[in-house]
């Protein structure tokens, strides 16, 4: 028996560790930069294996020496660069070639240092795998291949006899190489895809047959357009205000469009006062500052959230409380905010506000959500960036706290580039927010400051901007929904696909269409579903990382965690823009298909007979011997 150490905490490190215990070996621990993989890293029984920090590698290039029980380090890196990368740092100090005992491989084949091959893939006779190459589950080498050092070939992939692999290149589920054909290096094979000729030098191919999408050193060559997550939509009305700012010189901050925008956001959102401000990030700075937060006072925040709705309570010298989030809206749990309210009230000390994060266009569920914090006297701040245009029982999100939040980032559902709105129906409190984003400046006839201030305000321009897109905000509602529909009807009958549900109290935007995937049932996780989509140029985001899990954050209070925790392994943002085109749609739909058609193939594939396993040629030094 063996012991080694696995470089890489993440989930590929997990399947090499998987495989290093299934024939029978050790795994003496992990190295791995981020110490926060290392939680969910065990041994079988519960155990938790050691963990070291990356800087680790210094003391073995430095010595040659691994520490007193260790034969070897197995890398367990994703990125083939690299993982070729740390292969050649550690050297013999790398493991050897390491076999699932329910892998076949032909005595003829050689294999080479650094290189895994998992349960049920074939390398068959006179094949060549170089070093630190992944031979993923299920995936199929012909007879005669050759595998450059740094390759993946992932789950289901299939080569046929005389293929070449060039280094680093990247072969993506489930797709297909038929014989004799030459893949170069640094290529991506998109998921699905049929290589039927020879492939150059980093290129991108997808498709059946799989044709180039971008060649070394040239423009895009049938490349399709990059769907992107969520991007601005002009309605055309912002020109003739923009215009406006121009011909009257109001380019600099404040302005008449500034103030029209303000009224014109007030109707849209059925709040009395609102300023507009450089970002959402300084709107909910001014507005805890004005409610009254201050060093050493605590603050209740959603954990499934952005960084951005934590950093301003830091700002001010306070500190976070982490809530976990509920199942039906994945908003804060209000049954948790009632517990830590409940056990605060007996042992103090109470927090000085709560930040309601509403989130992906779908409201918190507000009722209960009030009544607790009024019990408590804990001041309510919306967080509304996400939401705007969603509403909980017909009233819009954002108008329920004393004062609410909103982002125009260009992600956003209407956007003025960058920027942000604070509103309350507190005419004081907004009256002092502005003064506060213009430097504090005092009403005197000279330059006067009786409070620290901000330089937070929105240009006329911006503001221009914003006026011609607050007048569709009911169309872009609709347009996302519509999109929301498109990508439910399609793949809500896919095994392992789930949905973010809409409330039943209120009126989601859908201003991210987010899905769940259930490895399990869909036969991938979220990340091979993430990587499908970008190499075939089309952007996804994973769900937040929940705050109690960022590094920045660590040591502050959580309440609860497990659910936030379970949507972020889980969860993915699919394309969702407005003016996003039925043909993006489809390709996007499209692409999950296929992943969950390559997962029904392998498993009817496993159904069939298994012929006995060949013994494994000496020199390739496997892990199933000992």
């Amino acid at each position: 028996m063996s012991a080694y150490l696995v470089w890489g905490g993440g989930g590929h490190g997990k399947v090499v560790a998987d495989l290093i215990r299934a024939a029978g070996h050790e795994v003496a621990g992990f190295i791995d930069a981020d110490p926060d993989r290392f939680g969910a890293v065990v041994e079988p029984g519960g155990g938790r294996v050691t963990a070291l920090q990356e800087p680790f590698i210094a003391t073995l290039r430095a010595t040659r020496r691994l520490p007193e029980g260790v034969d070897a380090v197995a890398v367990a890196v994703g990125d083939n660069r690299r993982r070729l990368e740390l292969c050649d740092l550690l050297g013999d100090l790398i493991a050897p070639a390491l076999v699932h005992p329910h892998a076949t491989v032909s005595p003829t084949a050689r294999i080479g240092g650094g290189t895994v091959v998992f349960a049920g893939a074939v390398v068959n006779s006179g094949a060549e795998v170089g070093r630190g190459v992944i031979v993923n589950t299920g995936a199929i080498v012909e007879h005669d291949c050759h595998i450059g050092d740094g390759a993946h070939l992932s789950p289901g992939v299939a080569l046929g006899g005389g293929v070449s692999i060039g280094r680093r290149s990247w072969i993506g589920l489930g797709a297909s190489v038929i014989h004799r054909v030459s893949v170069g290096h640094d290529v991506t094979v998109g998921a699905g895809a049929a290589v039927i000729r020879d492939v150059e030098d980093s290129s991108c191919v997808v498709g059946v047959p799989a044709r180039p999408i971008l060649r070394s050193g040239e423009t895009a060559i049938e490349r399709p357009k990059r769907i992107y997550l969520s991007p601005p939509h002009m309605s055309g009305l912002e020109t003739q205000f923009v215009s406006e700012a121009f011909r009257s010189n109001w380019v600099a901050p404040l302005g008449p469009n500034v103030d029209q925008f303000e009224a014109e956001f007030c109707d849209a959102v059925g709040v009395s006062h609102a300023v507009a401000l450089s970002s959402g990030t300084a709107a909910l700075h001014l507005a805890l500052r004005l409610i009254g937060v201050g060093p050493g006072d605590e603050v209740l925040v959603s954990t499934l959230t952005f960084a951005a709705s934590v950093n301003p309570i830091l700002y001010l010298g306070a500190s976070p409380i982490f809530i976990d989030s509920e199942e039906v809206s994945w908003n804060l749990d209000p049954a948790l905010l009632a517990e830590v309210l409940e056990e605060r009230s007996r042992n103090g000390p109470m927090p000085r506000a709560l930040v309601l994060v509403h989130l992906y266009g779908q409201t918190a569920n507000l009722d209960p959500i009030q009544e607790i914090c009024r019990r408590y006297g804990v001041a309510l701040v919306e967080d509304a960036a996400e939401a705007l245009g969603a509403t909980y029982r017909g009233r819009p999100a954002g108008s329920f706290g004393q004062a609410g939040i909103y982002s125009f980032n260009g992600n956003k559902i209407i956007t003025t580039s960058g920027g942000g709105m604070l509103v309350s129906d507190d005419e004081e409190l907004v009256e002092h927010a502005r003064m506060l984003a213009t430097q504090a400046r005092d009403p005197a006839p000279h330059y006067q400051h009786s409070e620290i201030g901000y330089n937070y305000r929105m240009s006329n321009v911006l503001a221009g901007i914003g006026r011609g897109q607050i007048r569709v905000l009911p169309e872009r509602v609709e347009a996302r929904r519509r999109n929301f529909e498109r990508y439910y009807e399609a793949l809500r009958s896919v095994p392992g696909i789930g949905f973010m549900p809409e409330a039943p109290w209120g009126h989601a935007t859908r201003w991210l269409t987010c899905i769940t995937v259930d490895p399990k049932e869909f036969g991938r996780d979220r990340e091979d579903v993430l990587r499908c989509l970008e190499a075939l140029d089309v952007e996804a985001r994973p769900v937040w990382k929940p705050m109690h899990l960022q590094p920045v954050f660590a040591g502050y209070p959580s309440v609860g965690g497990a659910v936030a925790e379970r949507l972020f392994t889980a969860g993915l943002c699919l394309p969702s823009g407005s003016n996003l085109a039925e043909s993006d749609i489809a390709r996007v739909i499209d692409a999950i298909v296929r992943l969950s058609r390559v997962r029904r193939y392998r498993t009817r594939r496993r159904m069939l007979p298994r012929r006995a396993p060949e013994p494994v040629a000496p020199e390739m030094t496997p892990l199933s011997a000992s």
